[in-house]
């Protein structure tokens, strides 16, 4: 039974969860749902699904147990990363009114999923972009190599990440959709999305994809860019999806994904303490 369980989850559990999120997400955008509070508790129950099902079929054993206390920072890294989405999103809601709408540049008469998919492209390519650019300005990698310090990868993870490296990251693509005018409530439907996305991409969770795994950055292609040797680990940018990857050539696939003892960051320690780790980056020498 528990390995009919776990086959179970292998093979279901991103496309139901993430894929139910996605299309439920659609939907209430298309109804002209109010956004706050439905869209962040589709949110909260997608990551809450990934944390639980973690605990019943784990990747690696050893990544569910806390690490010096990881989990407390990572908890704190994760709502202030949620707190920057959201406004983001209210940004997007308020600065609306600001973009003169007779530009006609943003397909607003599409259906929201084309609108929720194309915002999805613009946010994606621009993330690929600035997260391509954080691995090597030396400015920019000080910031990000806050994201793969830990040498463990669960569900916490997506947000770990220091604020200044997650407006580096998001600015340029969110600065286009709202100088495009594009419609909020497609906006929040992606970052939302995103967010649960982002839960499974880190997830400790073990699951597949099948094919598919060359299109999306799930956990499976994602691990490869958490490599412990820098020079490994410069592949798999894309935040969702992987086309950015094809495209411009550091797609990775390999049969073997990595483990326990081979994330992380190279001879470096990183502070456990949340506060202490915001002040790290402008620490270290390299």
């Amino acid at each position: 039974m528990h390995t009919l369980i776990q086959n179970l989850i292998r093979s279901t559990s991103y496309p139901l969860i993430a894929g139910g999120a996605a299309l439920l997400l659609v939907h209430l955008a298309a109804a002209g749902a109010s956004y706050w509070p439905l869209f962040p508790l589709v949110v909260a129950a997608g990551i809450t699904l990934v944390a639980v099902l973690e605990r019943i079929s784990p990747f690696e054993p050893d990544w569910n147990r806390d690490h010096d206390g990881d989990t407390r920072a990572d908890a704190l890294h994760l709502f202030v990363s949620y707190l920057l989405i959201q406004s983001a999103v209210a940004m997007a809601f308020g600065l609306r009114a600001l973009v003169p709408q007779g530009w006609g540049l943003w397909p607003s008469t599409a259906p929201m999923w084309a609108q929720v998919l194309l915002a999805g492209l613009i946010m994606d390519l621009g993330l690929y972009t600035m997260h391509r650019l954080s691995h090597v300005s030396g400015f920019l990698w000080k910031l990000h190599a806050l994201h793969h310090s830990p040498e463990r990868l669960y569900w916490l993870n997506g947000g770990r990440r220091h604020p200044l490296s997650a407006l580096v990251l998001a600015g340029p693509g969110l600065t286009v959709l709202l100088m495009l005018g594009a419609t909020p409530i497609a906006v929040g439907a992606w970052m939302s999305f995103m967010s649960v996305h982002l839960a499974f991409q880190h997830a400790n969770l073990d699951y597949r994809l099948g094919p598919f795994r060359h299109l999306l950055g799930v956990a499976e292609m994602h691990r490869f860019h958490h490599k412990r040797d820098f020079e490994d680990a410069q592949v798999n940018f894309g935040e969702v999806f992987l086309i950015w990857d094809r495209l411009f050539g550091t797609f990775h696939d390999a049969p073997r994904s990595p483990r326990k003892g081979e994330v992380g960051l190279r001879g470096e320690a990183t502070p456990s303490g949340y506060w202490a780790q915001l002040v790290w980056p402008f620490k270290r020498v390299v």
